[in-house]
């Protein structure tokens, strides 16, 4: 009984890991890379100025409808499935912002 619980549980943690790992990389694809033939960056341009446009430029924005679909490999009850797609959508807007840049703050001596 033990054993299959273990199994149970390695079984969901993979299925949420490898989730948030595709929501992460589709969202920042779409947001941010030219992608194949330059698709994704025509699709910007084409909507730059539009609701459509603001949603395709932001990953943030993206990690929210991406994860959705994906909510349903994950969890098997309502509750489950939408903490999950909440979930994954975090998780991608944590990868995202911990694989930026890093920023420095430079104070400088007022001149007289």
């Amino acid at each position: 009984m033990l054993a299959e619980s273990w199994s149970s549980t390695w079984h969901v943690a993979i299925r949420f890991t490898l989730s948030a790992l595709a929501v992460y990389r589709v969202s920042f694809l779409v947001a941010r890379e030219d992608g194949p033939w330059g698709l994704f960056r025509q699709v910007r341009s084409a909507a730059k100025g539009t609701v459509a446009g603001r949603l395709v430029t932001c990953l943030n924005c993206l990690s929210i409808w991406i994860a959705l679909p994906l909510a349903w490999f994950v969890g098997s009850s309502w509750v489950e499935r939408v903490v999950a797609w909440w979930a994954l959508s975090g998780a991608a807007v944590l990868m995202d912002r911990a694989t930026r840049d890093p920023f420095e703050i430079e104070t400088k001596e007022p001149t007289l």
